[in-house]
């Protein structure tokens, strides 16, 4: 029995209205969709924007025991697909034996993923240039955003999509992946690189992505070293935004065609 579910986790800068296009496209093809926001994340841009404290107090065990929660509460195990962030928690639920099979799209590295590329440091400067941002919400400007996020689509479309989608990012998530290889121990990222019970994952990468580029996915993809499916896709031409990017059908279609084949 094939999955008849999906499940799209967003990543941050962003909400669930970033998967708004994959949604109706999804349940377009009889598939039921769920978009769940980070806890604290229930409402629209526009509020956490005015008030970013569910984003200051936002924490990865949460963010992973919300998304397991839901999981827990359907018939069968979901396709499970994330972007960016997303694409890290997509991999915390797979090696925690959830999910049919896995889609990381331009996702950010779990723990021991040293590769850290020069437009990389450049995207997320902002965030890790001043160690006081650890407690707080920190957003992008229009410029730091086109560049992190867009960087291949028209001023006028970026500057549409920064004015819907972006929120500030959690300062405090964000360094503690950063400090993730440095730490002693397990930290909020890790998965387990060796567990051959883990569903069939695919990474999804950018060519031009900026913010999480292409190095990041393959060398994400080369830790694995279970018996189980790992593989990467590069699509050509496109930038982290990829869920919203012109010919965004083509990810999609691609995704859930390699999931239903894999699952």
């Amino acid at each position: 029995m094939k999955p008849d579910t999906i499940v799209l986790i967003h990543g941050f800068w962003v909400t669930p209205r970033s998967w708004e296009h994959w949604i109706t496209h999804y349940e377009s093809k009889g598939y039921r969709v769920l978009a769940p926001a980070y806890p604290g994340f229930e409402v629209e841009v526009e509020a956490l924007n005015a008030d970013p404290t569910p984003i200051e107090e936002l924490t990865v065990p949460a963010i992973i025991a919300s998304l397991e929660k839901l999981i827990d509460g359907l018939d069968s195990q979901p396709i499970i697909m994330g972007h960016s962030a997303g694409g890290v928690f997509t991999q915390i639920l797979l090696d925690h034996g959830y999910g049919a099979a896995g889609v990381a799209i331009n996702s950010a590295p779990t723990e021991g993923v040293q590769v850290i590329p020069l437009s990389q440091i450049k995207a997320t400067f902002p965030v890790l240039k001043n160690p006081a941002n650890r407690h707080k919400a920190v957003g992008f400007t229009f410029e730091q955003w086109h560049y992190a996020f867009a960087n291949t689509f028209s001023e006028e479309q970026s500057r549409t999509l920064y004015e819907r989608y972006h929120i500030p990012a959690s300062g405090n998530v964000f360094w503690g992946s950063a400090l993730a290889n440095i730490h002693p121990g397990k930290d909020d990222n890790y998965v387990n690189y060796h567990n051959d019970d883990r569903a069939p994952l695919l990474f999804i990468a950018g060519e031009n992505d900026n913010l999480m580029p292409p190095k990041i996915q393959r060398s994400n993809a080369k830790h694995y070293t279970s018996n189980t499916v790992t593989e990467v896709i590069e699509f050509s031409g496109r930038s982290h935004l990829m869920p919203a990017q012109e010919g965004w059908e083509e990810v999609a279609d691609r995704a859930l065609a390699w999931a239903l084949d894999h699952s």
